[in-house]
């Protein structure tokens, strides 16, 4: 029972976003093992840049 909660748990902050920064942080670890990261901070306000960044309309 406690695997599935677990898991159902893991699926939430994953299609909400809220596990966006660990995801960075391993992708950094793996492929980019020279660099700094992004601290939690600098991070989030980076995707908030990229995503209200230009024109956000349909038509």
């Amino acid at each position: 029972m406690l695997a599935k909660i677990k898991a159902f748990w893991r699926a939430i902050r994953q299609l909400s976003g809220a596990d966006a920064y660990e995801r960075y942080l391993l992708h950094q670890v793996k492929h980019h093992p020279d660099k700094t990261p992004l601290t939690k901070a600098e991070f989030f306000k980076q995707w908030q840049d990229e995503k209200w960044a230009g024109i956000k309309r349909c038509c």
